[in-house]
């Protein structure tokens, strides 16, 4: 049996990044830079990319840690993630 993936809601993980971050969800803003703006260092990062694969079911490369700066570009990498599932 396959499992049923998360539907991707850019609310949902506003609130995953900000608990993530121990931050209040406010401060995620759609263009909020993680690292200049929120203050995450590599192993939030790395915590943030693990959390995503597990919630999401996919596989986020190292390769596109570069593209987990924002909110907005975290929810497109995923969306197309979830698109090639």
């Amino acid at each position: 049996m396959v499992q049923q993936s998360v539907a991707l809601d850019i609310e949902d993980l506003r609130e995953t990044i900000a608990n993530i971050l121990d931050i209040d969800t406010a401060e995620v803003t759609d263009d909020a830079d993680f690292v200049e703006d929120l203050d995450m260092d590599s192993l939030l990062a790395l915590e943030i990319l693990v959390s995503l694969e597990r919630k999401y079911q996919v596989k986020i490369g190292e390769e596109h840690m570069q593209e987990v700066r924002s909110l907005r570009s975290t929810y497109g990498l995923l969306a197309t993630k979830l698109e090639s599932v």
